[in-house]
């Protein structure tokens, strides 16, 4: 059920936030690697809003819009419980459209690795079986997921999936439906020749084949400090893998890293970035960043 919630006044508040540099007014739920989700109206919620980048036009927005309820359908028709979510769009300060993926706040507790955290083996194998399963079904030439644990929630026994910000959908002869602009967007200008040419289609196609995703998958738990659950990741895909070679927990140690080394030092870029703009050239920086975040070794 598509429902209407007027984000402008969210957009004031972190614009406001952005323009003062204090994030401290805002109810911030979690920081992903591109983009910021907020609670809205106050720290409870109902709401969570995760803001994207902007959309130069209306009719790219609304390409992203058809593309977001086309991808979550696959989903669905695949098997996949996915949590309610819809988007809305505003004006931005810069002429722009910000547009906002909105969802119920999930309680804390759901979430998958809170879940994995406070569980039996026994049960957190049962978790990891059922996800392990819906990659298996949904992953395909044409549609990809990224089914890492943080984006998984328990809610009333059933396995609900929310990460629905890049819609990973791709036409029969391989190409992109996504509009991949918007993964270098957040970027420093400077950095998104080379991101663009040489990280945006390896990234994306690691989350269209099962071997990868299920690796991706066991590598975030060393982020999440649940290592003791890489092995049962790397065994239950390991048991539907045919014609692959098997994962191991070397491979999934190294994968982390790699990912840890990439995706820090490109924080680190924004946040030079948007000391650049603000202080040097005096020019409005639009992205919430998040601190520096720690990433077990």
């Amino acid at each position: 059920m598509t429902m209407l919630l007027d984000c402008a006044p969210l957009e004031r508040a972190v614009e406001e936030a952005l323009d003062g540099g204090d994030q401290q007014a805002l109810h911030v739920l979690g920081y992903g690697e591109i983009t910021s989700v907020l609670a809205w109206p106050n720290a409870t919620g109902p709401w969570a809003c995760k803001r994207m980048p902007g959309f130069d036009s209306v009719e790219r927005f609304e390409l992203f819009r058809t593309r977001f309820h086309t991808y979550a359908d696959a989903l669905k028709g695949k098997g996949v419980d996915v949590l309610e979510s819809w988007i809305e769009a505003v004006p931005a300060v810069d002429g722009r459209l910000t547009a906002y993926v909105i969802q119920p706040v999930l309680e804390p507790d759901s979430l998958a690795p809170a879940v994995l955290a406070r569980s039996s083996p026994e049960e957190a194998r049962t978790v990891i079986d059922a996800v392990i399963d819906r990659v298996f079904a949904v992953s395909s030439p044409t549609v990809g997921i990224d089914a890492q644990l943080s984006n998984w929630a328990c809610i009333d026994r059933e396995l609900v999936y929310f990460d629905l910000t890049t819609p990973m959908l791709r036409d029969d002869r391989g190409r992109d439906l996504l509009d991949t602009e918007l993964i270098v967007a957040f970027l420093p200008p400077v950095l998104r020749p080379a991101v663009r040419k040489f990280l945006v289609r390896s990234i994306l196609d690691q989350f269209f084949e099962p071997r990868a995703i299920a690796l991706d998958i066991a590598a975030n738990l060393f982020k999440e400090r649940l290592d003791e659950c890489v092995p049962t990741v790397i065994e239950l895909a390991n048991a539907r893998l045919t014609g692959v070679p098997p994962l191991s927990f070397e491979e999934a140690r190294r994968y982390y890293r790699r990912d840890m080394r990439v995706w820090g030092m490109l924080q680190t870029a924004r946040r030079m970035d948007r000391s650049w703009q603000r202080v040097l050239r005096r020019r409005h920086y639009r992205y919430l960043l998040p601190g520096r975040i720690e990433r077990p070794v």
